[in-house]
């Protein structure tokens, strides 16, 4: 009974969380064979796939949030062997039927893998398109903060007193950011002196950060131009849209089977609105939006730079098509002229690693 029950197939499934992972081991039929609880480190990786590989032959496994909590237990059943999937959380309408448990969302993402519904292909994050993604990370939250800080100053000099606001304000950014570091005392009030202290501090914020941008953006420059010499090529294309959709595409060309996985990715794929007579196919809000936002950054430089995209939207514009939907089809456009220069930009880095 023992040889035959290791001969049979078993799916694992495991809700990850980021101090306790919980898996659940069925058979093909659906039939729940056990559940057990790890710690998130080595011997609970260690310990799961022991366990899950006694109830029988572990070839797959479908793991919630293989890019963050179960990175590296995505990584080390990858490492034994084990075909890893990538497992969306249950839809609230069967959550609400069926009730919330660690044991039942490992229950679910092992049943998605069983019945084919979980068929994605883990991100790796291993090497350079990691790499831009982590820069660009840092990169987007420093733009933030500095566009946070500028207004902060606007906003205590529109409301300063007259004359301070006319001594220190200033259309450019980087002109009232120099002013506001110049002053030395506003006035002796409890006010003043505060608002001096703030302004400078403020100013001082800004021009740190603009110096860590200056330096995100030389890593980037120096990354793309390195690992996305060709993608950097095409029209439109900076190191900021370059990394971004590296990163998103990520370290394993593999998983990315045509250019209509790398579309939906992204969420430029056409989604259809059509009812009656009406035949059209509407903008797509899902996949991943900051994929989306450098599709339309590289859409709207060609809008204005690029002869043949201007002559398109003209003639788009002419047959009745609104400028989202414009948007919509050149999006998907680009990923089409772009799909190929990815891959053969992954590919060389896959075989550079």
């Amino acid at each position: 009974m023992k040889e035959e029950s290791s001969c049979k197939q078993v799916i694992l499934g495991v809700d990850t969380h980021l101090d306790v992972h919980v898996g659940a081991v069925i058979n093909q039929s659906g039939k729940l064979l056990g559940t057990k609880s790890i710690s998130v480190n080595e011997k609970g990786y260690q310990d799961l796939y022991s366990w899950a590989s006694s109830l029988g032959q572990l070839n797959s496994a479908g793991v919630e949030g293989t890019g963050t909590y179960g990175a590296e237990l995505f990584k080390y059943l990858e490492s034994n062997g084990v075909m890893v999937f990538e497992v969306n959380r249950p839809d609230r309408a069967a959550r609400r039927l069926q009730g919330k448990s660690d044991t039942t969302d490992a229950v679910c993402a092992a049943n998605s893998v069983l019945s084919g519904k979980s068929t994605a292909i883990p991100k790796q994050k291993s090497g350079a398109c990691e790499a831009m993604r982590i820069v660009s990370v840092a990169r987007r939250s420093a733009v933030k903060d500095k566009t946070q800080t500028i207004n902060q100053i606007r906003a205590l000099l529109v409301s300063a007193p007259q004359e301070i606001r006319e001594k220190l304000w200033r259309t450019k950014a980087m002109d009232c950011v120099k002013m506001c570091i110049r002053i030395k005392i506003l006035g002796d009030t409890v006010l003043l002196e505060s608002m001096t202290t703030t302004l400078k501090l403020l100013a001082k914020r800004w021009l740190m950060l603009s110096k860590e941008i200056n330096q995100l953006d030389k890593m980037l420059d120096d990354l793309t131009l390195k690992y996305a010499k060709k993608l950097r090529g095409r029209f439109g294309v900076g190191p900021q849209t370059a990394a971004t959709l590296l990163s998103v595409a990520g370290d394993n060309p593999q998983r990315l089977k045509n250019e209509s996985a790398l579309a939906s990715l992204c969420g430029t794929n056409p989604l259809p609105a059509s009812s009656g007579k009406t035949i059209r196919h509407r903008l797509n809000r899902g996949g991943n939006r900051v994929a989306n936002n450098a599709l339309w950054t590289i859409a709207m430089v060609r809008m204005r730079s690029d002869l043949r995209t201007r002559s398109y939207v003209e003639r788009r514009t002419a047959e009745g098509l609104s400028t989202k939907e414009i948007q919509r089809c050149l999006k998907r456009y680009i990923i089409r002229e772009l799909y190929p220069v990815i891959m053969s930009d992954l590919n060389k880095i896959h075989s550079i690693s």
